[in-house]
């Protein structure tokens, strides 16, 4: 690894470093990765409440940059790097203990500062693409209301063999999932608040905390990270 000489702070302000202080903005740009945190169960029928503006702020204060919120459901695009632990691998963006990491400092926050216990899943742009790619039927028709809409649940962790025979029991008429990892795809042939395959049904039977987001909700967060990578 080259290495540089040390720099003055004055040096940095006042512009004289040059060349080295640009190689090292881009060394840390390059320590930074993109992710996505999702919160589980927040501003639901006045429940946990929480606005994104302070949301937002919550995880500047943690010194995550490039801090964007996508409606209210809890989905914030960030950049993290510098606040990890030395040993984490930031170039493969697919990082599963950077991810573990960054959820639990999360929550500690969320406890603390605003007083709720909000599970929090966090995922690379790249896991979500590959939900994306995973999809296992044809995409339904945008704005048709009578056809088939995709939703994606995500589970903080693996299920067991037991916890997905439990699943398997659950019939919601002519409803489907398909659980792949740690992503169950659930397609709902009426409307998401009548099918029995909800998030808290997901969660009881796998005994695997959830969340679950929308097929648009999902593009879109792919969108806003890819922007920020």
């Amino acid at each position: 690894m080259r290495k540089f000489p040390l720099l003055r702070e004055s040096h940095r302000r006042s512009g004289k470093c040059g060349i080295i202080c640009r190689n090292l903005g881009m060394m840390e740009a390059n320590n930074m990765s993109v992710f996505i945190a999702l919160l589980r169960g927040i501003n639901v029928s006045g429940q946990k409440s929480v606005k994104m503006d302070r949301l937002r702020q919550l995880f500047e204060g943690l010194g995550y940059t490039d801090v964007a919120t996508y409606i209210q459901s809890g989905n914030v695009v960030f950049r993290a790097g510098a606040q990890l632990a030395e040993g984490l691998d930031f170039a493969t963006k697919n990082d599963s203990a950077a991810s573990a990491q960054l959820e639990a400092a999360i929550h500690e926050a969320l406890l603390a500062q605003l007083g709720y216990d909000i599970p929090v899943l966090v995922r690379t742009p790249a896991e979500l693409r590959d939900i994306v790619a995973g999809q296992p039927w044809p995409l339904p028709q945008k704005g048709a209301a009578s056809e088939p809409q995709v939703y994606v649940t995500l589970l903080a962790q693996l299920p067991s063999e037991a916890g997905l025979a439990k699943l398997q029991g659950v019939r919601s008429g002519d409803d489907e999932y398909v659980v792949v990892d740690r992503t169950v795809y659930v397609l709902v042939r009426q409307r998401y608040g009548d099918t029995k395959l909800s998030n808290q049904t997901i969660e009881k039977k796998l005994g695997v905390s959830a969340t679950t987001r929308n097929w648009e909700t999902i593009n879109r967060l792919i969108q806003l990270a890819e922007a920020a990578e």
